[in-house]
């Protein structure tokens, strides 16, 4: 058996839209096949809504269906909190519901997920060459999975193992606990963030996500002013304009992960060894407290771009670094997820599976 259904990554800044036919599992296998038809990326803020994006997106896609029928089942990955099947987008003025969506686009089942459920059940559909272990370790089966990732922000969740072995997804909103900071540096990096976001709360996401970098490089920069060479110093000021009301494009944290990478400057260097470690000791955190034995997976759009830089062992030792339990550590296979679709992948799988 076989079924048209259409899987959405969504996001603040863009929208990926796919058309998928699903095949029914092959024996002795639990998830369908599935072959893309169509795919799209959409700037986000062109629309007021989803339903309008998602209309464009079939119509445009028409000749990909070549008679397959009508879209039996969609399922959207959302960056932020799902709570029965209804979500206000983190950084979209998007208020989304199942019910409304199957009303407006005609579709006889819509499922709503935390994008970091939609990436562990995305786990599932990704082979080998799409992963980098970090720790071997020794996999147990019947445990939990973690799941991590730092980009806008920082996304965690949780997979867990039923009894016939199949997985069973959770989101987390770990992402805004409290940043704890574990040395005199870290301590004050958390006051500079006090004073300069003007917020009675630094959450852990404050630190571990794209828009982080940049903010603990402006702090290391304002420790240490004159280590900043003139070029970086251009493009941090570049940052900071604003033209005709709009934020500057000048992405500041790209730009110091990509001077940390080739070497060439230090307080850069610094900046990336900073956030990996704190990367690094928030997954630590994760794996603590579900003890998730069956693995650790590292995904989010910042990790496939810093790769020598997660490798280099700082992201492990602070992974490793928790006291007693550094042995039951050592036990947890750490991977880092390369494929940046795995979240659409999770949704296509979602919605091809009979319930």
């Amino acid at each position: 058996m076989s079924k048209l259904v259409l899987a959405g990554d969504i996001g603040g800044t863009k929208t990926i839209l796919q058309l998928v036919h699903a095949q029914a599992p092959a024996p002795g296998h639990s998830r369908p096949s599935l072959a893309t038809l169509a795919e799209k990326t959409y700037h986000s803020r062109d629309y007021p809504d989803l339903a309008p994006m998602v209309k464009r997106f079939l119509d445009e896609s028409e000749s990909a269906l070549d008679g397959r029928g009508e879209v039996e089942h969609a399922c959207f990955g959302i960056a932020g909190p799902v709570v029965n099947q209804a979500s206000q987008l983190t950084n979209l003025s998007w208020s989304l519901s199942a019910e409304r969506l199957q009303r407006d686009l005609r579709i006889g089942r819509v499922t709503l997920l935390n994008d970091f459920s939609a990436i562990g059940y995305g786990l599932a559909g990704l082979d080998d060459s799409a992963l980098l272990t970090l720790q071997k370790g020794t996999p147990d089966r019947s445990a939990p999975i973690a799941v991590i990732g730092a980009g806008t922000g920082l996304g965690e969740g949780f997979l867990v193992p039923d009894a016939s072995g199949r997985y069973r997804t959770f989101p987390s909103e770990g992402g805004h606990t409290d940043f704890p900071s574990r040395s005199a540096l870290e301590a004050q990096l958390l006051d500079h963030l006090r004073e300069h976001l003007r917020v009675p709360q630094i959450s852990v996401e404050r630190v571990v996500s794209g828009p982080g970098i940049a903010l603990i490089y402006q702090f290391l920069c304002k420790q240490h002013p004159e280590q900043e060479t003139p070029a970086m110093a251009r493009v941090r000021e570049q940052s900071l304009l604003e033209t005709d009301g709009e934020t500057s494009t000048v992405d500041l944290s790209a730009a110091v992960s990509e001077a940390a990478l080739s070497g060439g400057d230090a307080l850069c260097l610094q900046a990336m060894r900073m956030f990996v470690s704190a990367y690094g000791a928030e997954a630590g955190n994760l794996a603590l407290k579900l003890l998730c034995k069956g693995g650790l997976f590292v995904a989010g759009g910042v990790a496939p771009k810093i790769l020598p830089l997660l490798q280099d062992g700082t992201f492990l030792e602070a992974f490793l670094n928790k006291g007693r339990m550094r042995s039951l550590m050592e036990a947890i296979p750490v991977r880092v997820v390369l494929n940046p679709k795995v979240g659409l992948i999770g949704a296509a799988l979602c919605a091809g599976q009979d319930s």
